[in-house]
């Protein structure tokens, strides 16, 4: 493969380096995510689900790209997962508009890090699912559980 595409993959799939810090590289990325959402968030629910939706998809090329690369399946260092999973985590802070107060943002970073690191069934099982596809998905979908969790907290914080 060419190498400048190469090149290209290993970037976006460890966020720019991220993926090698030596401590906690998944926790590290989906921080660094954090800010980003809150900017996707002021284009409302849209602009986040968006940003995720791009992210997953980049991110099936990027991290597949590299993993094969590196004859690994699931390369550590491919971080761009915990990005497109956080941000599905909070597509609801924008549904329920509370872009501007920063706890749903720690609430949502907390349930999106226990579900990717628990990894209950299904997580687990689409983990194991080839190449880009299963990098990524197996975050997308813990992403989406603990945005159903987020959202029913933050229904039950409006009350």
């Amino acid at each position: 493969m060419n190498p400048s595409v190469n090149l290209l993959a290993q970037r976006l799939a460890t966020c720019f380096g991220i993926g090698w810090s030596p401590i906690a590289p998944g926790t590290l990325a989906s921080l660094a995510a954090l800010p980003f959402a809150w900017l996707l968030a002021l284009f409302g629910w849209q602009g986040i689900a968006a940003g995720a939706l791009l992210a997953t998809g980049v991110g099936i090329w990027a991290c597949g790209v590299y993993a094969r690369k590196h004859g690994v399946h699931d390369p550590a260092e491919c971080v761009l997962d915990e990005v497109a999973g956080q941000w599905f985590t909070l597509i609801p802070v924008a549904v329920e508009m509370r872009g501007g107060d920063w706890r749903p943002y720690v609430m949502g970073f907390i349930f999106f890090r226990l579900f990717d690191i628990w990894k209950p069934w299904p997580v687990s099982a689409v983990e194991k699912m080839p190449g880009g596809f299963g990098i990524m998905m197996d975050d997308v979908l813990a992403g989406v559980i603990a945005a159903a969790l987020l959202y029913g907290t933050l229904a039950i914080m409006l009350v």
